[in-house]
Parts: structure tokens; sequence; C-alpha cells
């Protein structure tokens, strides 16, 4: 039977592990991501979990120490937020290079300067690129289950890519919800154990990421780009698996209340929680107005997101992070950038808003839909609007 019982985001990201019966688990502590190595730690000299911990000296180590250890074939799992993402940023590349299936819980933190140790997303969005399969979760719920679900993935033979999985530094990694665990035998039936086709063996000796002279380094990006993408359909096979066994049904992108909705408002991470009241106030209202949950970051999922937005007139994005000179938020780039070249697309307004662990209420949900209908009715000189943010802000214009 499984148990209900009251878990913070970061211990749920722990149990998964866990459950997982990870074999190696390196990490360094940093807020907000603190109580998931605390935690692991505790179980591993606990007898728990038999693994082996490795308490490095900085991010970069820990990365460091998790390519070795899946290189060997070792299930590897770590964490970090913020900085300590950006510090381990040369070595995220060598992962997905390297075809290294490595699992890492992203606590997202906001970057500085000023300083902050709460949560935004210019962590996750400045690592988009890097090659890794990530997800985004709304509760603590799906915290666990998306850490599950990510070792399922990562570890299959046709993919063999790293994982990271985000969830917003203290409004889920400190805040205890109801989260339920599953059996241990669900949990086998589910990921079976790790075998890595090309585990490095002394006695048969090969070479991993050796250096690429021009002549072979344009080929082998293209063939890593071919089979990240081709990624996708083990990702969304996994997601159905997990529904079969767990019961819980996830998908890249998650409609709600979008029927015949005019106007979608897009948002990622816990804030989509949030925003679904304000979408429910509005139905209620009698409004035309939708959300869209992206749950899949990369690969992004192009043609499941077009299917779900071609029939609305207005697209709202939210973004918690900023991307300084361009055209608005990282994610409502990634929307205008998905929709180029459709015939009948609809107009994308963007929005920022809950930098640096700033609450974003109901009403400011309510006001971002409102606002944005406006300016795709009548216009805006601004690149992009603000949600949540005190005064006026006026030098955002191209």
């Amino acid at each position: 039977m499984s148990r209900r019982i009251g878990l913070e985001a970061s211990f749920a990201a722990a149990e998964a592990a866990r459950m997982a019966d990870v074999d190696v688990i390196a990490a360094y502590p940093i807020t907000p991501q603190t109580h998931v190595p605390e935690r692991l730690a505790e179980m591993v000299a606990d007898g728990e979990l038999n693994a082996a911990y490795v308490p490095v000296e900085s991010e970069h180590s820990a990365m460091s120490v998790c390519l070795g250890a899946a290189a060997v074939g070792a299930r590897t799992f770590t964490a970090t937020a913020g900085p300590g993402l950006e510090y381990m940023h040369n070595v995220l590349y060598v992962a997905p290079s390297m075809r290294l299936p490595v699992v890492m819980v992203v606590v997202n933190r906001a970057l500085s300067a000023p300083l902050s140790i709460w949560g935004d997303h210019s962590d996750a969005m400045a690592v988009r690129d890097t090659g890794w399969i990530q997800v985004f979760c709304q509760n603590n719920q799906e915290a666990f289950d998306m850490t599950l679900w990510a070792f399922r993935v990562a570890e299959d033979p046709k993919v063999l890519f790293p994982v990271m999985v985000h969830f917003d530094g203290f409004h889920l990694s400190h805040v205890t919800e109801p989260v339920i665990l599953p059996e241990q035998e669900e949990v086998d039936r589910f990921l079976p154990r790790f075998h890595y086709p090309f585990a490095l063996d002394p006695d048969k000796p090969m070479t991993h990421g050796a250096f690429g002279a021009p002549d072979i380094y344009s080929e082998a990006k293209i063939a890593q780009e071919v089979a990240f993408r081709k990624s996708k359909k083990v990702i969304i096979k996994g997601l159905a698996e997990f529904a079969d066994i767990f019961g819980r049904h996830y998908h890249p992108v998650e409609p709600y209340r979008t029927e015949g909705a005019k106007t979608l408002l897009l948002t990622m991470g816990s804030f989509s929680e949030t925003a679904k009241i304000a979408i429910d106030r509005k139905k209620k209202r009698g409004e035309s107005v939708g959300l869209i949950n992206l749950r899949l970051w990369r690969p992004f999922p192009f043609q499941e997101l077009r299917r779900e937005l071609k029939k609305a007139e207005t697209i709202i994005v939210f973004d918690r992070c900023s991307a300084f000179g361009g055209p608005g938020g990282a994610g409502c780039s990634e929307i205008r950038s998905a929709l180029y070249g459709e015939s009948e697309k609809p107009r994308v307004v963007s929005f920022i808003g809950g930098l640096g662990g700033r609450d974003m209420s109901v009403e400011d949900f309510e006001y971002v839909v409102d606002r944005g209908r406006e300016i795709a009715a009548v216009g805006s000189e601004e690149l992009f609007a603000t949600g949540g943010i005190r005064g006026e802000v006026t030098a955002i214009r191209g």
C-alpha cells in the first residue's frame, strides 16, 4: 500500500532517489537546495540507503564526480541551486556529450546581483541549451514523481542523456505538502536496474570525451542533437508508463480549462497552481480564458505546444526571469519561435514577474490576463509587461 505523508519538496526528491536505489551521490550544499543532500547523507549514514556519498568541495567537483561515477555504470544523483548550477556550468556540457545519464534536482534560485537566496528561473534559463533533458514541477508530489521518472528516461538505452528536475526554491523546497509514496515493489517494476552499455572497464580500455579536432567535432555535435530530439519519444513513453503503474498522468504540455478559450496564460513551475485559481475565477465570470502548464522544457515540445495553442487568439507567457536586452522573457522567445511560420498564429504577449522570490497572488495573475488581453487588442510600445512589480516600468522599449 502506498503512503500519504507530509514532505517538503526537498525531502520528496531525496525519497525518490532513495527508492531508486542510487549508487553514488555527489553534492555540495547551497541554499535552498541543502535539504536534499542533507537528507540523503542522513539516509546513507543510518543505513537506509546503500550508496557512496561524496561530500565534495564545490559544485564543479560535484558534477565532475557524477561524470566519473556514471561512466563506470553507477546510478548517479546530485542536486544544486542558482549560483551552484552556474559554478558547474562548464561541466554540464560534458554529461550529455558523453551520454552519461546523471539525474540532478535543481532547486531554482535567483542569480546575483543583488544577492538573493530566493527562487526564480534565471538559473534554469542560463543552462537551457546545455543538452540536458529538463522538466518543471508544480508541487511536491511532482518533485517526487519527476525525480523517479528522470532515472527511467535518462537510463533508457535509446536515450542516455542526463535529466534536470526543476522545482522552485522555498515555494516548494521548504514547504510541506501531502506526498504519496509508492511501495518499493511498484518502483522496482517501473525502474529496472541500470545497465550502462558503455561502462569503463580496465579489461576493455576505451576513450571517453577525447580531443575532437575540427574534422570530427561538427559531426559529433549534430549526432548529439539528432539523438537528443529523438529522446522525446521515450520521454512520452516514460510518462505513460508512470501513469500505468502509479496512476498519475503527466504530459509535456498540460492544458487547464482551455476548451474554447480565446486567451491562454502559459506558466511554468509552482506559479502554475496559483494561476489556475485566477483562471477559475475568470471562468466563473464567463471569461474565455485557460492555462497551459509547460512541463517539458528540453527537448522543447514543439508539436504538442502548437496543437494546444492553435485555436487561441492570444497567448500570455509569464516568465520568472529577465532575458536582458532580448524581446521579452526567455520562455516567451521560445513560444514565439515555436509558432513562427504557422499560418494562423495567435498574438503572443510577454510578462515578467516573480523575480527573486517575489510572490504572485491570484489577483496579480488576474491582472496579467487582463493587461495581456489589452496589449493584444490595442498594442504596446513595450517589449514586455511586468506583473507584481511596484511602480511603472518604462525603459523596456526596443
